[in-house]
């Protein structure tokens, strides 16, 4: 029996793989992939597979009604898909509408949501790392990560954490490297352990600072937001770093590749939802949005971006008033 995964490649999603993984005794096939993306992997790449692993990928509006069909495909042949997340439902077509098992909660990460989906197969120590994962994505919080965190030494467990965030921040299309780190953590070795990971998390911390400097000469802002164009980094930590050095609620990051513009979003107040926001937004402009509701992400035609920041921030601006 065959089986391929397809992750999110940020730490969240590379431990929810390695979860994954370990469950399968490392026989799997990995591919990273993105909300956009995800209808044409897995139209292009599951041929011969029994089992198909969907972890902390969101369903994007743009495709959803194709990969309604393709789910649906899939399944009739037999295939068992399995779907972990912890991204908000799409707007117009409910989770359970997709013939597959869904593993679903927005409260946690995706790593916690693995770890507990495969609890009774995976050995236990694998806690710490879905643990790394959850921090990762800043969902180290929940009644699950500050019980389990109690059968080990915090210090070590955010260190850990630090390398691999850290370290995978600026590996955006290193897809054999993410690889490696998946097959890494599903055999339960220290992130510390890797010394790829070590090295790339102390150029990515020097090049983050730099960003950090940079970033207060580059900003801009409109009235409720605040952008930065290409910045020298993760633009995650770009859109964190523009809203707070410009006292915005809502923080813009743009990376211009070709013809699409990629826009990483961070938000500071709760009566904003940015997930609901960027689905309906971007389709306007032919684009693509989501993510949760304070942090979210958006692709693009970069000949429609300031029409789209406009249009952001008078939605953003009405919801304030």
């Amino acid at each position: 029996m065959s089986a391929i995964i397809f992750a999110h490649g940020d730490a969240d999603g590379i431990v929810s793989a390695a979860l994954t993984l370990a469950t399968l005794k490392g026989n799997g096939k990995v591919f990273f992939t993105h909300p956009v993306g995800l209808y044409e992997d897995l139209l292009h790449n599951v041929k011969h597979e029994n089992k198909v692993f969907i972890l902390d990928v969101a369903l994007s509006e743009k495709h959803l009604d194709d990969l309604l069909k393709l789910i649906g495909y899939l399944s009739k042949k037999g295939i068992k898909i399995t779907y972990i997340d912890h991204h908000p439902e799409p707007l117009s077509v409910r989770l359970k509408e997709f013939p597959m098992n869904i593993v679903h909660d927005e409260k946690v990460s995706t790593s916690e949501l693995t770890f507990k989906f495969f609890e009774d197969i995976l050995d236990e120590d694998m806690s710490r790392v879905a643990i790394y994962g959850a921090i990762s994505d800043y969902l180290d919080e929940t009644p699950w990560v500050k019980k389990t965190l109690e059968n080990w030494d915090k210090r070590a467990i955010y260190f850990e954490a630090g390398v691999l965030s850290q370290g995978l921040e600026g590996a955006r299309k290193l897809y054999e490297f993410k690889r490696r780190v998946v097959k890494h953590l599903s055999e339960n070795r220290l992130p510390s352990e890797m010394s790829e990971l070590i090295v790339r998390a102390l150029m990515e911390s020097v090049s983050e600072e730099e960003m950090r400097l940079d970033i207060k000469k580059q900003a801009k802002a409109l009235k409720n937001v605040a952008y930065v164009i290409n910045p020298k980094g993760s633009l995650t930590r770009a859109a964190t770093y523009v809203k707070a050095y410009l006292g915005k609620p809502v923080g813009v990051a743009v990376e211009i590749k070709r013809n699409i513009a990629i826009l990483s979003i961070r938000c500071s107040d709760k009566r904003i939802n940015l997930n609901i926001l960027l689905r309906r937004i971007a389709l306007e402009f032919e684009g693509s949005g989501g993510g949760h509701p304070l942090a979210a992400g958006a692709r693009i035609p970069f000949e429609k971006l300031y029409q789209f920041l406009e249009k952001l921030d008078y939605e953003i601006t009405l919801l304030l008033s």
